[in-house]
């Protein structure tokens, strides 16, 4: 299984990313490559961000879809492959067809079996699953210590509307482990987008809780957490810092079913 993000390397490099080159095909080019489709033969290429494909690679990916032949760049000899594709982007595709920046005889190439994922807004409840692995991703990555994130930041990740999806979740997480100093994830080291809707909501947020007891205000946290972790009683347990069967007692004492 051999991956390539398409949008990570400009399109000359690509080119040579995917179908390698020959020795003194170009400056730099000190020695034979092998390209992606050559080391995945016999397995399967991940195309990611395929929708930022130049239409000359595009062309060329199209013929190994239909041909399963290429050559490298620089070199005169056909390669044969045998590759299964899997491509994914996160831009509409028939859309890109229309505005004429994706080919339409690739676009069916590839829509044999498509997959549709909804946006992260409309399935926030894997959001404290995902902020809990990219965590820990890149706490080990730093060798930090972040043991939990803290309800507040959970909270503003429920309500964000996540306009990059998964991979703005993951950048944003990677630039608060990093800046993040003590073992729990505070808004503190959050992106300006969420101290602005911290600021928005927190005249609501306090209201809210005015005139309420300490153990009611205690109740409306864990019913809060409970609500976004789908009452995963473990989850919830962690985000709020306390052991299951401590979480269990309190749910008990408050009266929480």
């Amino acid at each position: 299984f051999i991956k390539v993000n398409c949008a990570a390397l400009p399109d000359n490099l690509l080119e040579s990313e995917l179908f390698g080159h020959e020795k003194g095909a170009f400056t730099g080019a000190h020695a034979r490559r092998l390209g992606r489709f050559e080391q995945a033969h016999g397995g399967t290429l991940f195309l990611d961000e395929i929708g930022d494909m130049s239409p000359i690679t595009q062309t060329k990916i199209l013929r190994v879809l239909q041909e399963g032949e290429f050559e490298r760049v620089g070199g005169e000899k056909t390669i044969k492959v045998d590759v299964r594709i899997i491509a994914a982007t996160n831009k509409n595709l028939e859309e890109e067809v229309k505005k004429n920046n994706f080919r339409l005889d690739l676009f069916y190439r590839l829509s044999v079996v498509p997959v549709n994922v909804p946006p992260l807004r409309d399935r926030k409840e894997d959001i404290p699953l995902l902020a809990e692995y990219f965590i820990k991703k890149y706490a080990e990555k730093n060798q930090q210590h972040i043991r939990k994130i803290s309800p507040q930041v959970i909270d503003l990740f429920m309500r964000y509307s996540w306009p990059g999806n998964i991979r703005e979740l993951e950048n944003v997480i990677q630039r608060a482990v990093i800046l993040c100093k003590e073992d729990t994830l505070m808004p503190e080291v959050l992106p300006a987008a969420f101290k602005n809707l911290t600021n928005i909501q927190s005249h609501n947020s306090v209201d809210s809780l005015v005139g309420l007891s300490i153990k009611e205000v205690e109740k409306e946290l864990i019913l809060r957490t409970l609500e976004q972790t789908n009452h995963n009683i473990t989850r919830t347990a962690e985000i709020l810092g306390i052991t299951r069967r401590g979480l269990q007692y309190k749910l008990n004492e408050l009266g929480i079913k």
